[in-house]
């Protein structure tokens, strides 16, 4: 049941970043593809009636840990006290910003907050990728499963580490880069004219530096976490996972080449999942390494609830599982098609 679990958070982890990863992306690539008030409206609208939707998964993932691994929860929460905090407080942002652009006409407010989106998207891109470094190199756990790190020490690893060093970094911008070409795949499939044009030429530089720092990040993670290569090398069939990233990765520049806008797209949501699974195989059976000692670490066996309530909490996760897919292919098939402004709205 413990490994089940740990699939079935992979599974709602890997959703949260194919589907809010796209939003964030469009944050981040906002202020490159969109010139006028119109054009910024646009990108917003292209994201506007899901963006909150999005995050369902996340809020699922992060109750779904509580109540499968309740160690892993209350270590991880208050040892990254500090970033969650900032990742708590960039959401707030973000989603405030979408919501009060329009509330005022005037020429400062409406480019504040635009300048406030993209901000705390770039941000939350780089946090979220530094998170997953954390989890793929360690952290200091004692004997009783608690650590503590500051924002940052000497960026160094071993030691007194930080959130931040330069494994972590290294990751954080492996994922602004990722989602940023996530994001401005999906503008592109999603809009018309200038500000499709503008984000398919962004996405072919940005396609480039996702190639380059999955190679990087790929090669110093097998010397950052050992475990990497022996569930590799122990179990073969796990080669799946970097294969099904490398192969979203290739396509999503091809199509994005031969101008196949919702092939490409696919093609990235494939590539960030098989990244994603890539980490969860890698790591396995480990839900928080221990950069201190490997005793200390928190593993399925050690973190897991009781069988029984994880016996029962599966069929409650079915259902819910089931409404909520039900509701994204709802609102997804009534929102598809290109972006149309209503010159009446000015909402977005």
């Amino acid at each position: 049941m413990g490994t089940l679990w740990f699939c079935l958070v992979a599974v709602m982890l890997a959703a949260y970043v194919v589907f809010d990863g796209f939003d964030l992306g469009a944050g981040i690539i906002h202020l490159l593809v969109a010139k006028t008030p119109e054009e910024r409206r646009m990108v917003l609208q292209s994201i506007g009636p899901v963006w909150d939707g999005n995050e369902v998964w996340l809020l699922a993932a992060g109750g779904t840990l509580y109540f499968a691994f309740p160690p892993l929860y209350s270590s991880g929460f208050s040892g990254f006290y500090l970033p969650l905090m900032i990742v708590l407080w960039l959401l707030v942002l973000r989603g405030t910003s979408i919501e009060f652009r329009n509330a005022v006409a005037s020429p400062v407010w409406i480019p504040f907050w635009d300048v406030v989106f993209s901000l705390s998207s770039l941000l939350l891109a780089i946090f979220f990728g530094a998170a997953l470094g954390n989890v793929v190199r360690g952290v200091p756990l004692d004997a009783q499963h608690r650590f503590f790190e500051p924002l940052w020490t000497n960026f160094r690893l071993g030691g007194d580490t930080g959130i931040l060093d330069w494994f972590t970094v290294l990751v954080g911008l492996a994922a602004f880069f990722s989602l940023a070409l996530h994001g401005a795949l999906w503008v592109a499939l999603k809009t018309e004219g200038t500000v499709h044009g503008r984000s398919r030429a962004l996405a072919r530089p940005l396609w480039l530096g996702v190639a380059v720092f999955t190679v990087v990040i790929t090669i110093v993670t097998f010397g950052v976490q050992p475990q990497v290569l022996h569930n590799l090398s122990s179990y073969p069939w796990g080669y799946v996972f970097p294969a099904l990233a490398l192969l979203g990765l290739v396509l999503s520049g091809w199509f994005l080449a031969h101008h196949d806008d919702l092939k490409a797209f696919l093609a990235s949501c494939a590539y960030l999942v098989g990244m994603l699974t890539s980490v969860v195989f890698g790591v396995y059976p480990y839900v928080l390494p221990s950069s201190s000692s490997p005793e200390h670490a928190l593993t399925i066996e050690n973190a897991q609830a009781a069988d029984y309530g994880l016996r029962v909490g599966l069929v409650w996760w079915i259902i819910g599982m089931a409404l909520a897919s039900g509701y994204f292919i709802f609102a997804y098939r009534h929102n598809s098609g290109k972006v149309k402004l209503d010159p009446g709205h000015e909402g977005y």
